[in-house]
């Protein structure tokens, strides 16, 4: 059964920076979807922040079963109302893959209900990320560790919440740790953080980069029926037992509940 993925990209660098272009010359988006396209399983579409909705209709997010999701400097211009279906999408199932500089995506935040912050440094360093959970889904394939040559450093402390799963924590060359890979479960959708992919260094033309994020994606698939949360108001009438409506109401019959 196909796994429908929309990759989801800022495209603002890759525009604006010659040093971006070069290595991203179709964008990061596309370079992130070429990846995922290794795997016959994978229907994959790209979308961006500068299309209509940002490329997020809500027909496209209702035929979307992950979403993965990059932003750096324009994370301000990403739409309020957009965010609300792309948060209404996890919770009823969706998956979502944050990675890099997305931890201050407004979806994120709004997901971990957390600052989001960290500490980080630019210039390029080793980045060595371990393996804490060798038995996971996103894992699979990889050995005790894996390493990229050149990275942006980012330090801890990271302000998410207690993950539900550490999968990878990195050490970088000046020294620092981070929690750089890390799942949630919100509602019915599964979420993952990745750390790599500063937009400066080729991290997404890395082949277990693209392991990782193929594993992801499987991972994050929803799994059993879509939950729909409508908050609906079960008459007196529809109880499961017979009953008796006893004392004073603020709702009529039918009636809306307060949001």
């Amino acid at each position: 059964m196909s796994i429908n993925i929309t990759v989801w990209g800022e495209n603002v660098h890759e525009q604006k920076i010659p040093a971006v272009r070069e290595i991203y010359p179709d964008g990061m988006h596309e370079t992130i979807a070429a990846g995922l396209r290794q795997d016959p399983a994978f229907t994959v579409r790209t979308a961006t922040l500068q299309q209509p909705d940002h490329g997020l209709t809500q027909e496209i997010l209702e035929s979307t079963d992950v979403l993965t999701w990059w932003g750096h400097c324009a994370h301000g211009e990403v739409s309020d109302a957009i965010v609300d279906r792309v948060q209404e999408r996890v919770l009823q199932g969706m998956g979502l893959i944050v990675l890099h500089s997305g931890h201050y995506s407004k979806i994120f935040k709004r997901l971990m209900g957390t600052s989001c912050s960290l500490t980080w440094r630019e210039a390029g360093e080793k980045e060595r990320l371990w393996v804490c959970n060798p038995g996971h889904p996103i894992a699979q394939g990889l050995g005790a560790y894996f390493e990229l040559p050149n990275t942006e450093m980012y330090g801890e402390p990271f302000g998410i919440p207690t993950p539900d799963e550490q999968i990878f924590i990195s050490w970088f060359e000046g020294g620092e740790v981070f929690r750089s890979g890390a799942t949630w479960k919100r509602g019915n959708g599964k979420i993952f953080y990745f750390r790599p992919g500063h937009e400066t260094y080729p991290i997404y033309h890395n082949d277990t980069v693209k392991l990782v994020l193929k594993n992801a994606a499987r991972w994050a698939a929803p799994e059993g029926s879509r939950w729909i949360d409508s908050c609906p108001n079960v008459p007196v009438g529809k109880a499961p037992e017979k009953i008796v409506a006893k004392g004073g109401v603020l709702h009529q019959p039918g009636e809306a509940g307060f949001k």
